[in-house]
C-alpha cells in the first residue's frame, strides 16, 4: 500500500553542508552504503489504540507533509558545474505516494529487513515505512532513514512528532525550517560568515596535525578488511560519570578526551587529530527541524600536556572549538585540505572519528571504586559486523545501553588489526576506571 501525500511547495535548490557532507561519505562507501541507513520503531501509545491500518496511513502522510526532508531526492541542477559535470541538487516534490510495508511479527527484525539495502537516491524516497500488525491493529511503526534526510537527533524529532500526531491529531506551530530553507540561508552573507570562521580552524590546525592518525599496516588485513568490535561495559559507564561529575565536564568530553589519547598511543603521535561527529543543533530554529545537520569538526589535542586529568582540562576548550568548526562549508573544507596537503607534500586527513550517538548527558560522583571494578566482570565484546568498504579507518561509536555504556569500534583492518582493535577497547576501559580512582578526587566548584 502507499501513503499519498501533498505538500505546500516543490522546490529545487543545492544540498546543505550537512547533505554534502554525508553524501561524499556515502559515495566514498558505496555499494556498502547501507551502512549509514537508519532506523527507529515507535510502539503505538496505548492512549492511541486501537489503531488502524488507514488511521495509521493518515498520522504519516501528515509527517511526510510537515517535514519537506521526507520527501526531497536528489536530482539534476538547473545548470552544471564548472567542470562540466552534473553536481546533485535536492529536488523537493510537492506530491507523491510513499510505499507501506504491513507485516505481523518482531518489528526490530522489519526494521532491520527495511535498512538492509542502499537507498536509491534520486528515485526512491528517502523514508521507508512499516506497520506490524496484530490482529488487524498496529502496534509498532516502523521507520527506516536515509542519512541524506536525517540525522540521529532529527530522526528523535520525527518519532516525537509522530507520537504526538497519534495522541492528538496535529502539531502546534509552523513546520521548522526545511534543506531547502537552510541551503539558502547557507548561501547568505550570514551563512558565508559562519562558514569562514570555521575554515580558519580547519585551515590552522591542519599546518600542525599528524597527517594522518593511522597508516597502512606491512601486513595482510582480515577478509573482509572493514570489521567492527562493540564493547559493552558498565564499570566504563560507572567511572566515566564519576569523572564528568568531578571535573564538572560531560561524560562526552571525558570519552573524546580518552579516546583521542589512545588513538594518539596506538598511532603513535604526540598530537591526535579526532573528527567529533557535531549535531549543529544551537540555532534555536534548527533544534526541530527533521534533516541532517551532522557533520565533522576537528578536535586537536596535545597530548605531551601531561597526565590524563591535565588532558581532560586542556579537552573542555578543545571540544568546544570542535564544535564551532563543524558548522562548515565541505566544498571549502576540501579546498584547505587539498592546498595544506600540497604544501605539507603529503595528504592530509585524521581518517578519526569520533560519534556519541547519546541524546543524554548523566554525571554522578557517588559509585565506589569498588562497585566499578566489581562491574568489570559483566564487560562483554563482539564482533557484530563486517564489509567491504569503509569512508574511514577508525570510527568510535558511542550508545547508551541496558548494560552499560556501548562502544563501537569499526576499523579498516588495512591500518588497526582486529587484535588492536580489541585491545583499544579493553585499554579504553581501564583507562577510564583508572583515571576515577587514581586519587581522592573532589568535585570542582
Amino acid at each position: 500500500m502507499d501513503i499519498r501525500f501533498s505538500g505546500s511547495r516543490p522546490g529545487t535548490a543545492p544540498l546543505t553542508w550537512g547533505q554534502r557532507a554525508i553524501w561524499d561519505t556515502i559515495q566514498r562507501t558505496a555499494p556498502d552504503d547501507h551502512y549509514f541507513n537508519f532506523g527507529r520503531v515507535l510502539a503505538v501509545p496505548r492512549r492511541a489504540r486501537p489503531l488502524t491500518v488507514t488511521r495509521a496511513t493518515e498520522v504519516l502522510r501528515a509527517l511526510v507533509e510537515r517535514h519537506e526532508s521526507l520527501r526531497t531526492r536528489l536530482g539534476e541542477p538547473p545548470y552544471g558545474t564548472a567542470d562540466g559535470g552534473p553536481e546533485p541538487w535536492q529536488v523537493l516534490e510537492a506530491a507523491g505516494a510513499v510505499p507501506v510495508t504491513v507485516s505481523e511479527g518482531d518489528p526490530e527484525r522489519l526494521r532491520d529487513a527495511l535498512a538492509r539495502t542502499a537507498f536509491d537516491y534520486r528515485n526512491e524516497w528517502p523514508l521507508r515505512i512499516g506497520l506490524v500488525v496484530e490482529r488487524g491493529e498496529v502496534t509498532h511503526i516502523v521507520l527506516v532513514f536515509c542519512h541524506l534526510a536525517a540525522d540521529g537527533l532529527g530522526a528523535e524529532v520525527a518519532v516525537t512528532d509522530l507520537r504526538l500526531l497519534l495522541l492528538r491529531g496535529s502539531l502546534p506551530g509552523p513546520p521548522p525550517p526545511s534543506p531547502l530553507d537552510l541551503a539558502r540561508w547557507q548561501g547568505s552573507e550570514r551563512g558565508l560568515k559562519v562558514a569562514r570562521i570555521a575554515a580558519e580552524h580547519w585551515e590552522s590546525e591542519y599546518r600542525r596535525i599528524p597527517p594522518t592518525m593511522f597508516d597502512r599496516r606491512e601486513d595482510a588485513p582480515a577478509d573482509p578488511p572493514i570489521w567492527r568490535a562493540r564493547l559493552v561495559s558498565r564499570a566504563m559507564d560507572l567511572a566515566v560519570r564519576r569523572i564528568a561529575a568531578v571535573r564538572g565536564t560531560s561524560t562526552s568530553t571525558v570519552l573524546l578526551a580518552a579516546a583521542s589519547v589512545l588513538a594518539g598511543k596506538v598511532g603513535g603521535h604526540d598530537v591526535c587529530a579526532m573528527l567529533p561527529i557535531v549535531g549543529n543543533r544551537f540555532r534555536g530554529d534548527t533544534a526541530g527541524a527533521v534533516t541532517t545537520l551532522s557533520q565533522e569538526g576537528l578536535f586537536v589535542l596535545d597530548l605531551r600536556r601531561g597526565d590524563f586529568t591535565e588532558l581532560l582540562r586542556a579537552a573542555k576548550p578543545a571540544a568546544l572549538r570542535a564544535y564551532r568548526s563543524a558548522y562548515h562549508d565541505p566544498a571549502e573544507r576540501d579546498g584547505i585540505t587539498e592546498r595544506i596537503s600540497r604544501e605539507r607534500g603529503t595528504p592530509i586527513h585524521p581518517y578519526c572519528c569520533f560519534n556519541d550517538m547519546r541524546f543524554a548527558d548523566q554525571v554522578d560522583a557517588s559509585p565506589d571504586e569498588r562497585t566499578v571494578r566489581d562491574a568489570l566482570a559483566e564487560t562483554t565484546l563482539g564482533w557484530p559486523l563486517s564489509q567491504e568498504k569503509l569512508n574511514c579507518r577508525f570510527c568510535l561509536h558511542v550508545t547508551g545501553e541496558p548494560g552499560g555504556l556501548g562502544v563501537s569500534l569499526t576499523a579498516d583492518t588495512r591500518h588497526l588489526s582486529r587484535p588492536a582493535m580489541e585491545h583499544y577497547l579493553l585499554d579504553l576501559e581501564s583507562l577510564l576506571v583508572e583515571a576515577a580512582f587514581r586519587e581522592v578526587l573532589e568535585p570542582v566548584g
